[in-house]
């Protein structure tokens, strides 16, 4: 019988949440922000980018500026950060002033999905790591399955910035409970700048890394535009959009624990399998768009095979031997959404460029594509059964 993983995992999970539900709810209402901002739609598709990029870029300059703290004073101060951007975001009256505070949430966004990874491995015996870890993930699906909808319903009856409201009150209830759940841990032992930069610059991580990016990559191409695509190119309403959007997230969930079991012994070989499948969606999604129950059943296949892969990513990940865990994980999290950020930009450019929605699909699946090549080219991940053992029972 397993046993049950600590409160604090539970709760690092919902802290995940929120920031997929911060990055995710312009999504749900492209349309309105749009007429209000004065923007078009491409340009409400950048603040995706915008927040991707500085999960990427600022995730880990803050995770190493806090490093040196416990994980409960980085938890308490990245919290802190997060609400004080989000409620700026409310106020925005320009696009410049939300652009800033995407920016401002996804700095602490990145930093945050590093040290809860790292976190909740601390809180667990090495042989629950993937199991904690895949509860901590599943807040990515769950901000799909509840946050991106219900900003959306939010929008509609009341109005953008109430969704922005929201996710403060979630923010202060988290932290609250977050900060008397979790235990009081030293911080993670420095190492010198050196043995840091040597973990980093190990060729097998980057290989690791280059995964990572394509798969998130040519999930977001599509997926940044989901609602015009669903409402424009497969006339679907807007009520049943939101429901779908649901349906979505629910397969998410599911492929996310399905992932987990299978990566413990066989990651690589999980994420060929899961690539292979999401090309062959995307080609039909593209050649029948048009059509309502091609595009329910991509978007649901999608849901099995795309961001619910993460648990073996970071499967592949924790096999190698890092230095300070929470940067490196805050530093997988960059690539992940260096992705997000590649993704969504290069398909808004597309559409700028007067390509239509069609093209945002075929671009994730040539992303796919050069994922399951990176992936195939990747040199084997060996690693010594001492390293194995305090980390995951996992081959490649």
């Amino acid at each position: 019988m397993r046993s049950p993983l600590p409160s604090g995992v539970y709760l690092l999970s919902l802290g995940i949440f929120i920031m997929i539900s911060c990055e995710l709810q312009v999504l749900g209402f492209m349309p309105a922000l749009a007429a209000d901002l004065g923007v078009s739609i491409a340009e409400v598709g950048y603040l995706v980018s915008a927040f991707a990029a500085s999960m990427a870029i600022g995730g880990p300059i803050l995770m190493l500026a806090l490093s040196r703290f416990p994980p409960r004073m980085i938890l308490a101060c990245l919290y802190a950060i997060f609400i004080l951007g989000e409620l700026f975001g409310a106020l925005a009256h320009s696009y410049s002033q939300l652009m800033l505070a995407r920016a401002v949430t996804g700095m602490v966004s990145g930093a945050f999905f590093g040290v809860s990874i790292g976190l909740c491995s601390r809180m667990v015996d090495p042989k629950d790591t993937l199991r904690a870890v895949a509860m901590v993930l599943a807040g990515i699906m769950l901000g799909t399955i509840i946050g991106l909808p219900l900003a959306k319903v939010i929008a509609e009856y009341w109005g953008w910035r109430e969704s922005f409201y929201v996710v403060v009150a979630l923010a202060v209830f988290s932290a609250a409970l977050t900060l008397k759940a979790v235990p009081s841990l030293p911080a993670e032992a420095s190492h010198p700048l050196k043995q840091e930069l040597k973990g980093v610059l190990d060729v097998r991580l980057w290989w690791v890394f280059a995964t990572s990016f394509c798969v998130i990559g040519a999930v977001y191409a599509p997926f940044s535009f989901i609602v015009p695509i669903l409402t424009d190119l497969a006339a679907l309403p807007e009520g049943a959009v939101t429901w779908l959007l649901l349906a979505y997230g629910l397969c998410m969930l599911a492929g996310n624990y399905v992932v987990a079991a299978l990566a413990v012994k066989h990651a690589k070989a999980t994420i060929m399998g899961g690539l292979a499948i999401m090309i062959s969606v995307f080609v039909m999604f593209a050649l029948f768009a048009d059509i309502g129950w091609v595009a329910v059943l991509c978007l649901v296949l999608l849901g099995f095979c795309g961001v619910s892969l993460n648990p073996a990513l970071v499967s592949r990940l924790m096999s190698l031997p890092q230095g300070q865990r929470a940067f490196i994980n805050t530093l997988h999290a960059s690539v992940i959404n260096a992705g997000i950020m590649f993704g969504s930009f290069a398909a808004g450019l597309t559409l700028d460029s007067g390509f239509s929605l069609h093209v945002t699909i075929w671009l994730g699946a040539a992303i796919a594509i050069l994922g399951l090549t990176v992936l195939g080219m990747s040199p084997q991940l060996c690693v010594s059964s001492a390293q194995t053992a305090s980390r995951l029972p996992q081959t490649d």
